[in-house]
């Protein structure tokens, strides 16, 4: 089951693509891949091309405005450098690489981007350990199982979510940290506490609901986002 899109035109679809960088002989983990996959959709948002009167703002504004679709794609040698040609924001934790583009048509993606594998994106399970304190964190529901591709979106999802629901003071605390954030798998008992939170009238933990485009149904908690005291 996915979601209805019969009322859109495809034609007028928009979507944010996401490039994972993933060599064949050095692959990342799969955390620090979801880490800079975080931070990177966010700080396309955030940038300061993004804001009124900036180059970018159409386009960002515009998407924002309809459903937010992130498409995730993986890139390697030259591939990935080519991207780095277009505009977006580039961002790597511990070796692991995203640079998430400026969103806009899907019928108009440049060549740099078509080209390149939707699929192919798998990485192995890690065991990343405990976060550094005081980073934003985003949860994973333990009981849905995503690709990595389907997985940096979600991430990314969160954190544009996390941060429209922050105070400045905070929104500026996480900029001024590089928008590092922390992706982890919570447990049964956290995924719990999560929902009740982010149900409630707690604006520091937020929940993204997926659309349904793909892997998952309609309405499905994917991830949570909380940002510390």
């Amino acid at each position: 089951m996915t979601s209805d899109t019969s009322d859109e035109d495809p034609a007028l679809v928009r979507a944010m693509p996401m490039v994972l960088r993933i060599e064949r002989a050095e692959p990342p983990s799969r955390t620090a891949l979801l880490e800079a996959a975080a931070a990177s959709a966010l700080a396309v948002c955030l940038d300061e091309r993004a804001a009124p009167g900036g180059e970018w703002h159409p386009d960002v504004s515009t998407w924002v405005a309809g459903r937010i679709r992130k498409v995730s794609r993986r890139a390697r040698g030259a591939h990935w450098a080519a991207v780095q040609e277009l505009p977006g924001v580039t961002v790597t934790v511990d070796g692991a690489s995203v640079r998430s583009l400026v969103p806009g048509l899907v019928t108009e993606l440049p060549r740099e981007v078509s080209r390149l594998q939707i699929s192919g994106t798998e990485l192995p399970a890690d065991s990343p350990g405990v976060p550094a304190p005081g980073l934003p964190m985003v949860w994973l529901n333990p009981g849905v199982e995503l690709t990595v591709g389907k997985a940096a979106a979600q991430v990314g999802h969160a954190t544009m979510i996390l941060a429209a629901a922050l105070p400045p003071e905070a929104l500026d605390s996480w900029r001024a940290n590089g928008l590092r954030t922390a992706v982890r798998t919570a447990s049964p008992g956290q995924w719990s506490e999560l929902m009740a939170a982010g149900s409630g009238a707690d604006r520091s933990t937020v929940l993204v609901r997926d659309a349904g485009f793909t892997e998952v149904t309609p309405g499905t908690v994917t991830c949570a986002a909380h940002f510390p005291s």
